[in-house]
């Protein structure tokens, strides 16, 4: 079985790459700290856009879709689910709030990570929700040729519960360890997460779940404002790059972590810098009201609504922004989505 130990963090032979954008995370979190005091409000507002982004991207990337229509109407609990995959984004939805509402008491135990799969696949009404594999499982991936072959074979189902246990307690001693630095320690448990790939279903959901999770217990928490899943989904070919080159020895303690760490913290890099452009623009009292709103609807990555938009600008009158909007529809800039209450707007 893998044997699992983090204490190679603590011997200071840290690549320089890793460093650097680690130190860079640090500033920019510092920088969006300041903010957030200053500007709570909008800070809400984009809360409210990347919970929706999160929802959508972490299931699109298994495959789980639905129209942003749809989407919308599930996140804001204004309808319930109409088919199986609307289920499951359901259960992502309560998952997600779980961690957004109490992350500070939600440990990474094996009793609270069954508990956020229960949480998961509750809506969904699968019996297997909460509970480790009872049969092996194998990660297939197709080739060009449409051939089937096994990428790589996750732990046993019979040593499922001794290596999540064994994570879990490898995890609570590094963090424990004021040598290790908690923003490299991460990546690596969720890795090692993945590797034993303890659930029947719904392993990719919950891995970034519990990346959630220990991100915002460290203090680490653009992915409320800008989506980790949006990231992912979006550099989805090198993550799954970065999984295929860290889980390579992973079951004979061979594997290199590096990969993985750097895929790991360029995903929260691009939510940190995102986060900074965007405000760049959205908290600049000094630039125009039009380009303010301007700017909210072009960087949004799903619909938003004219309410969403007053919530992010709360200085700017529903009358300009209605004004602004009526003026991009017809430049093209942007096309009306949904009709009216649920009306909301996307660049083309």
């Amino acid at each position: 079985m893998h044997q699992f130990d983090y204490s190679f963090l603590d011997n200071g032979m840290i690549p320089a790459g890793l460093f650097n954008i680690a130190t860079d995370i640090y500033s920019l979190r510092t920088m969006a700290s300041e903010r957030k005091e200053q500007f709570a409000e909008i800070f809400t507002g984009l809360e409210e856009i990347a919970k929706v982004q999160s929802i959508k991207s972490s299931n699109a990337i298994e495959g789980i879709l639905t129209t942003d229509e749809r989407i919308n109407a599930i996140v804001r609990q204004n309808s319930a689910p109409l088919n199986h995959n609307e289920q499951e984004i359901a259960g992502y939805r309560d998952a997600l709030a779980q961690i957004h509402t109490d992350y500070k008491n939600i440990r990474f135990s094996e009793a609270d990570i069954l508990r956020l799969h229960s949480i998961m696949l509750n809506i969904a009404g699968y019996s297997y929700g909460g509970k480790y594999k009872e049969e092996d499982n194998a990660i297939i991936e197709i080739d060009n040729f449409g051939q089937r072959r096994i990428r790589f074979s996750p732990t046993r189902a019979a040593d499922t519960a001794k290596a999540m246990e064994q994570m879990v307690l490898a995890y609570q001693d590094a963090s424990n360890n004021p040598n290790i630095n908690q923003l490299l320690l991460i990546p690596c448990v969720i890795l090692d997460f993945l590797c034993i790939h303890p659930f029947r279903d719904g392993n990719g959901r919950i891995s970034r779940l519990l990346s959630l999770l220990l991100l915002y217990k460290n203090g680490f928490d653009a992915g409320k404002y800008i989506s980790f899943e949006e990231q992912i989904n979006r550099r989805k070919g090198y993550y799954y790059e970065a999984l295929r080159a860290s889980s390579t020895g992973w079951h004979d303690n061979q594997s290199d972590y590096a990969p993985f760490i750097m895929e790991f913290l360029v995903t929260l890099y691009m939510c940190y810098k995102e986060l900074d452009k965007r405000f760049a623009v959205i908290g600049s009292k000094k630039v125009t009201k039009q380009a303010r709103i301007e700017a909210t609807v072009l960087n949004s990555l799903t619909p938003v609504s004219k309410a969403e938009i007053g919530r992010i600008l709360p200085d700017v009158s529903a009358t300009t922004i209605e004004a602004v909007l009526g003026k991009m529809v017809k430049a093209g800039q942007i096309r009306k989505v949904g009709a009216g209450r649920n009306v909301r707007y996307i660049r083309f």
